[in-house]
């Protein structure tokens, strides 16, 4: 054991933690350990970093998640040594298909004392695998290895990050003994190698990244073209919609785009588009599509786009700062790597350049199909909304109205219940900004993402999960204990996975292996928590609970719609036939 271990311990986590302030790190969030004792102490003691902490490290990975999506900044994780790190795996999963920086800082034991039956010890290095954009496993503090070098290799591991996005994981072994009382400059001249950096506020090492030309298309003007908003911020879809008018071109838009526009509830109408060769025709004529931002959710979109580019001459470009494929139908793509906005800024400048003012050929070519999105509004106005029934369908529908009646500054939260799908087929959000975790998907971790939103943005919320989803997550309700921005959290509970009316599972096994109906509610969990509760029995009240709160309540209310088990499929069938038959 090397004497004064403990401050050598302390020393390096001070220089690590003060390198991740420079890359943009304020956000730090602790689960309890004891071996992750130095870097919970010199985070601690770091005046530019706050602190957030949970005792679920898997609730603790998604809140880091939800923190980092809504900042747009890279967020610190330190967890202690075991299982504490493997429960970080699903949020990281996430961030990897979605492009949040988590700087994962796990203590460790030495490796001398992994697999050889000492407590708490695995095999933490390579544990995240892929999913982690870079790994760097430190050696254990000690003099014979310099600060220099530490901090060459977390710049190096974090400049990647910083490029590519997504979690990096950073695995500290600590040697016993983790606690003293002894002052740092036992080294002093060991820690003077770096005193020109201590002095400045830059990082150690900083890299030049040139910035790429995005080529002009002049022809857009020319040709007959559709643009589809996928998940972006608030901000680029609303540059996309502008730049969509100088066009005369339809926008399909997302719902995680938090706009919409003249061609709404597509999901619902392309389904019923072979009914209506003469709007059949009018789209097949679209010969270029322009995407902004993936993971778009609806089915019947991306199975157009694949038959439509498939079949026709029709060019795709697809446009987005992330260099990671998004192109589940292997199509012909040209993928632009720039931020949305600056490749809108090109297009605009290149067509100033090139001539005074074009006057767009094709302006408004698919006008025409507007009366189907029309169509979807007014039968679920007749439909869904008359007799005030509480139904999924009818509060997904009525999203719209709750839109249009809450503040501004109100973000909406989608889990990946049924209830995300209902809402991109019935509602229009208008200029609002949408958080997801729709890049694995996944049930787990919702709610501590949407807690890590709310704690960044200190907006008002408003969240729509499943009953299967928030049970998954239940232990995260403790981080809106104490939290005082409005937030409502609505839980459509149909007993189980309602998704799974919806697709072609074995009928006889059905309940008993894929919904699997649990009989639970949530005013008991709510009390738990120290939650405001509201179980609302019309759709007017729902509305009217949701939209109080979040204009004149504190805290987190947990609005419960309980509806009949099948009852949302049942209902979306009949719905289509009225759309089919209109």
């Amino acid at each position: 054991m090397m004497p004064h271990q403990a401050v050598m311990n302390r020393i390096w986590c001070e220089t690590v933690l003060e390198e991740l302030t420079r890359f943009g790190v304020t956000e730090v969030c602790i689960a309890p350990g004891s071996r992750s004792t130095p870097l919970t102490l010199e985070a601690d003691l770091n005046p530019k970093l706050n602190i957030h902490t949970h005792f679920d490290e898997r609730g603790l990975g998604f809140l880091a998640l939800g923190m980092a999506k809504a900042s747009k900044r890279p967020v610190a994780i330190i967890v202690t040594s075991g299982t504490a790190v493997a429960n970080l795996l699903p949020a990281i999963a996430e961030a990897k298909l979605t492009g949040e920086k988590l700087v994962v800082l796990s203590a460790d034991r030495p490796q001398q004392l992994v697999g050889c039956g000492a407590n708490q010890a695995i095999e933490q290095r390579g544990l995240f695998s892929n999913h982690v954009t870079r790994e760097l496993s430190l050696p254990s503090p000690s003099e014979q290895v310099s600060l220099n070098w530490l901090l060459t290799s977390v710049d190096d591991v974090l400049h990647q990050q910083a490029r590519i996005g997504s979690a990096v994981h950073i695995n500290c072994p600590f040697p016993e003994p983790l606690y003293s009382d002894e002052d740092k400059t036992l080294f002093q001249d060991y820690q003077d190698s770096v005193n020109r950096w201590k002095e400045g506020s830059d990082c150690y090492t900083r890299k030049s990244v040139g910035q790429r030309n995005h080529l002009a298309h002049d022809d857009l003007f020319t040709r007959k073209g559709l643009i589809v908003i996928g998940s972006v911020c608030r901000h680029d879809a609303i540059n996309v919609l502008e730049f969509a008018a100088k066009l005369g071109w339809p926008v399909l838009c997302d719902p995680q785009s938090g706009v919409s526009s003249d061609w709404a509830h597509y999901d619902l109408w392309l389904q019923n588009l072979g009914v209506f060769p003469q709007h059949q025709a009018i789209l097949n004529q679209c010969d270029v599509i322009l995407q902004f931002g993936s993971r778009v959710i609806s089915k019947r979109l991306n199975q157009w786009l694949e038959a439509h580019l498939s079949d026709s001459r029709c060019d795709y470009y697809f446009i987005d700062p992330s260099e990671d494929r998004n192109n589940q139908a292997h199509l012909n793509q040209i993928h632009y790597v720039a931020p949305i906005s600056d490749w809108l800024h090109a297009q605009l400048n290149g067509l100033q350049h090139s001539q005074a003012e074009i006057e767009p050929v094709h302006l408004g070519w698919a006008d025409a199909l507007t009366p189907l999105s029309h169509n979807v509004a007014r039968q679920a106005d007749r439909f869904l909304v008359q007799g005030d029934r509480l139904t999924e369908l009818s509060l997904a529908y009525s999203l719209g109205s709750i839109n249009d009646s809450i503040e501004k500054d109100v973000s909406l939260f989608f889990g990946n219940s049924l209830f995300i799908r209902l809402v991109d087929m019935f509602s229009a959000l208008n200029q609002r900004d949408v958080y997801t975790n729709r890049g694995a998907s996944g049930i787990d971790g919702l709610i501590a993402t949407a807690s890590g939103v709310l704690r960044e943005t200190e907006r008002p919320l408003l969240m729509f999960i499943g009953d299967t989803s928030l049970l998954y997550d239940l232990n995260s309700l403790a981080l809106l204990t104490h939290q005082k921005v409005p937030m409502v959290i609505v839980v459509t509970n149909n007993d189980g996975g309602a998704i799974f009316d919806l697709l072609p599972v074995p009928e006889e096994q059905k309940k008993a292996l894929y919904q699997m109906p649990h009989g639970y509610q949530f005013d008991y969990a709510a009390k738990q928590f120290g939650l405001a509760y509201d179980r609302p029995t019309t759709l007017s009240q729902c509305v009217e609970s949701v939209t109080r709160h979040l204009t004149k309540g504190s805290g987190a209310l947990i609005v419960e719609v309980l509806t009949t088990p099948g009852e949302a499929s049942n209902q979306l069938k009949e719905f289509q036939k009225i759309i089919h038959a209109a």
